[in-house]
């Protein structure tokens, strides 16, 4: 069981540097000057590359998760709302491909401040799933 914790803490560390990380590519793409399309262009190509990269990693985190839970009966009402925190952070990893591409047609009009807000969603979910898994207060 020991092993398959770490394993889900290193998966769930790596989706969240891509959750993290993805949003701020977003941030610095609602910014680029309409006449800068190299700029643009790398900047599509750097968050296409880590989207395609964390997908399997998260992928990885829940089905680790959902092994240790279904395998080892952890029980108790912060688990199903850490789960559900989960499956939110599920739907935010799919509505950043989703961003990601209104991006690449040139039809995404959410200003850059829009993002800096999106990308502190996964800030206070973790600090949430943290608490809930570590103190388990109810």
């Amino acid at each position: 069981m020991l092993w398959l914790k770490s394993f889900h803490i290193v998966f769930v560390v790596s989706w969240f540097a891509g959750l993290f990380y993805l949003p701020r590519i977003f941030v610095n793409l609602a910014m680029v000057p309409a006449d800068s399309r190299a700029e643009r262009e790398r900047l599509l190509l750097m968050a296409g590359k880590l989207y395609r990269f964390v997908t399997p990693i998260g992928v990885l985190a829940v089905g680790l998760g959902l092994w240790l839970w279904f395998g080892f009966g952890f029980s108790g009402a912060w688990l199903h709302l850490k789960t559900l925190l989960v499956a939110g952070l599920v739907a935010y990893h799919f509505w950043c491909g989703r961003l990601l591409a209104e991006f690449r047609a040139g039809a995404c009009a959410r200003s850059h401040v829009w993002f800096r807000v999106f990308n502190e969603i996964p800030v206070l979910a973790l600090i949430a799933v943290v608490i809930l898994a570590v103190v388990k207060p109810f």
